[in-house]
Order: structure tokens, then C-alpha cells, then sequence
């Protein structure tokens, strides 16, 4: 039976999409310190993502966009994001466990499990694959907007985002449906 553990990473930052991924492990390669990627360091995240590409059947990475989360809202904008990481896996798996409490609408069997992140491998290595995708994503995005400090909070509410918003106003990449975003428009 294939078993594809989902999570996403994104939902609370002020800008940036909101980044999903899909895993199926090969139980006969897993990668020592797999954790929720919370509770990893940057640069412990960055090493285990490529040992996790390489120990996997499959993994795929599914993101909702800024207007998107907007049009939508967060919530079904991060369902979306699971739901797309889910079906661009090239192997499609018997059941998916997500880590939260909704699920996404998929073809198979789906269960969302509390703190999934923690407990399940392959929900925990697709937090890592999520959150370092949507990380360098955002690093990218600095060099366009350095005045942000996108790379330092990764698009999140910090003072330094918050002040910056205040002076230089809103990008494309905020999210305008989000109260500080709002705020200013």
C-alpha cells in the first residue's frame, strides 16, 4: 500500500504563496532525523532535503498563489496546495495522511492527523521538502524586494516586515485579504 504524508508551510505569513508537499517514502531508505521542520534548524532542513528526494518513491511539491489565498481564503488555499502536491506525484498513492485537522478533496482515502508533522515520517519529510521550497522561494523574492527582508522572516508579521510595509507600502506579493496587508490599501 502507498502512503503519501502531506503538509504545507505558509499559512500565517503577511506575504508569498502557500507551499505544499507530497511524500511517499521507501521504507527501505529512511533518512535518520527526520522531524517536523519547526523543529529543525535552516540549516538542518537543507541538509535533509535532498537525502529525502533521493530516499522517496515519490514526492511533489503543489502551492496556492497570493491571489489565490486572497480569493479563497487561507484555509482552502492550503487545501488547495495539498491537493495539488498530491496529484502531480507521478505514482499515485493508496491513502494520504495529512497533518492538521481538514483534508484536502482527493480520489482516495485521506486522514488528517494533530501534530501529524510529529508523529508520521512521511508527513514530517514533506514539512521539510514545504518549508525549504517556500524558504529559498522567498530568499528569491528578497533580491527583488531587499527593503522587506524577506529572506530574514520568510514573508512573516515580524516588526522589521511590519515597519518596512508602513514605508514602502504593499508588493505582489502580499496578501491583501490578511488585516495588516488590509490596513493599508
Amino acid at each position: 500500500m502507498l502512503i503519501a504524508g502531506v503538509d504545507e508551510v505558509g499559512r500565517g505569513p503577511l506575504a508569498g504563496p502557500v507551499v505544499a508537499a507530497a511524500v511517499i517514502l521507501d521504507h527501505a531508505k529512511l533518512v535518520a532525523g527526520i522531524a517536523d521542520s519547526k523543529a529543525l534548524s535552516h540549516k538542518r532542513r537543507e541538509e535533509l532535503f535532498p537525502l529525502i528526494q533521493q530516499a522517496t518513491i515519490a514526492w511533489a511539491i503543489g502551492r496556492a498563489e497570493v491571489a489565490e489565498i486572497d480569493e479563497l481564503n487561507i484555509l482552502q488555499a492550503s487545501l488547495l496546495a495539498m491537493k495539488r502536491a498530491v496529484e502531480k506525484l507521478p505514482i499515485q498513492p493508496d491513502q494520504v495522511l495529512v497533518d492538521g485537522t481538514h483534508c484536502p478533496d482527493l480520489s482516495c482515502p485521506v486522514t488528517a492527523i494533530i501534530k501529524g508533522d510529529q508523529l508520521e515520517p512521511a508527513i514530517s519529510s514533506a514539512s521539510i521538502l514545504a518549508k525549504v521550497t517556500r524558504d529559498r522561494e522567498m530568499e528569491v523574492y528578497d533580491a527583488y524586494y531587499p527593503e522587506y527582508g524577506f529572506a530574514a522572516h520568510k514573508g512573516y508579521g515580524t516588526k522589521q516586515h511590519l515597519a518596512a510595509l508602513q514605508k514602502y507600502g504593499i508588493t505582489p506579493l502580499h496578501r491583501r485579504s490578511f488585516a495588516p496587508v488590509t490596513a493599508l490599501i
